[in-house]
């Protein structure tokens, strides 16, 4: 999967030692979408990934990661694992979590105005429950 956006925040570098001795760190970040309702996504590196995808604060990246999920004593614990990040402007409005836009749910849903508002289409019927027609607010 892929997301794409601007890096507005770098975490602490963590680091330690496994149980087995092998040294381990994990480098955290926060991205800001670009889409009409920006996102924040927090994912991170972990390994030698640290060093092979410096980023800094608004550095405009597209990070392919993986999600992943595993439980620790009755809770469930869910990270964003990156293993690429590309630098350079990322498109306008993108945000790749892996799906396809939804029908139903798009900008497109609602047709151009009317006299009265908006219609929905769609097949959603009245949204306002039978409201006026002359009423002018937008929602």
């Amino acid at each position: 999967m892929e997301v794409s956006g601007k890096i507005i925040a770098v975490l602490p570098l963590q680091s330690g030692t496994s149980k087995a001795g092998r040294e381990w760190k994990k480098q955290e970040y926060v991205l800001e979408t670009h889409d009409s309702f920006p996102r924040k996504v927090k994912f991170d590196f972990f390994g030698d990934r640290v060093d092979q995808f410096p980023l800094a604060i608004g550095d405009e990246v597209t990070v392919s990661f993986d999600i992943e999920s595993r439980e620790f004593n009755g809770r469930w614990y869910t990270d964003i694992r990156g293993w690429k990040a590309e630098k350079g402007a990322a498109p306008m409005g993108q945000a790749d979590f892996g799906q396809q836009p939804q029908p139903g749910f798009g900008q497109s849903d609602f047709g151009q105005p009317q006299q009265g508002g908006f219609a929905p289409q769609g097949g959603f019927g009245d949204p306002m429950g039978g409201a006026n027609e002359k009423d002018d607010l937008p929602f």
